[in-house]
This record gives structure tokens, C-alpha cells and sequence, in this order.
């Protein structure tokens, strides 16, 4: 990956359906680079998924996991990623093994979210945190 790799994957962050010729002209490339480079990005990997950011009202939170030594966080961070809500799963280094970012309609289903994973045999610790804004970088 280069530096031109990196300014289109910019863009991308900040919009996802932005056309490439929009891409190109600010970048100073054919549209036709831009395409194929993203083509080449998705096929690496690099590219995991477009996605959509949304601001529908809803109360969005941090899970932070603990989980006990022998746990794999792997497998248990894909269970969780099937529960309705979840936006992503992350797994981290420090005090705590997963962060699970949810977007949750109200206070009461970001507690059940919560209760949900203290219910998981694997688990040995949860704190939360409610993210009050978000800001696109």
C-alpha cells in the first residue's frame, strides 16, 4: 500500500459512496486508477466492507469485556458479533479482551446488551461506556 492508497481509503472513510471521479479530480488520477486501485485493495483485504454510518437517535455504547486467561476471544468475539445491535467487535489489548460497540435504541436495551454478556460463561468483568458524540475523522 502506498501513499496513493492511502488518500483514496481517506475519502472512502469519510464517504463511501463518493464516486471516483470525484475521488480522481481531488487526487489528481484517472478514474480509472481509482477504481482499479480499490479493486486491488478489497482483493487484499485492506477493503473489508462498505458501510454506512447512521445518526437514527439511538444510544450508542462501548462494552468493555473482561474475560478469564483461557478463553478463546476469537470465537467469543464472533458469538457477539450476531446479537442484534452490535456494530462491531474488537479485540484489544489492556485491561480488557473485547470491546463490543453497540447501537441500541434506548438505556434498557444497551442494559440488556450488558446483561447478555455478563451471561456468558467466558466473561469476568464488563464496564460501559455511553459515547455521547461522533465525529467522522
Amino acid at each position: 500500500m502506498d501513499d496513493l492508497d492511502r488518500e483514496i481509503l481517506d475519502f472512502l472513510r469519510r464517504d463511501a459512496r463518493r464516486p471516483y471521479t470525484d475521488i480522481a479530480d481531488e487526487i489528481g488520477v484517472s478514474e480509472g486508477t481509482v477504481r482499479n486501485r480499490v479493486d486491488r485493495l478489497v482483493d487484499d483485504g485492506v477493503i473489508e466492507r462498505f458501510t454506512v454510518s447512521t445518526h437514527t437517535g439511538n444510544v450508542k455504547a462501548m462494552i468493555e469485556i473482561g474475560v478469564a486467561v483461557d478463553v478463546n476471544t476469537a470465537a467469543i468475539g464472533e458469538r457477539m458479533t450476531a446479537w442484534d445491535e452490535v456494530d462491531f467487535v474488537w479485540q484489544v489489548s489492556g485491561e480488557e479482551d473485547i470491546v463490543v460497540v453497540v447501537d441500541a435504541a434506548d438505556t434498557q436495551r444497551v442494559n440488556e446488551l450488558i446483561t447478555k454478556a455478563r451471561e456468558q460463561d467466558e466473561v469476568v468483568s464488563t464496564k460501559t461506556r455511553l459515547i455521547l458524540e461522533e465525529t467522522l475523522g
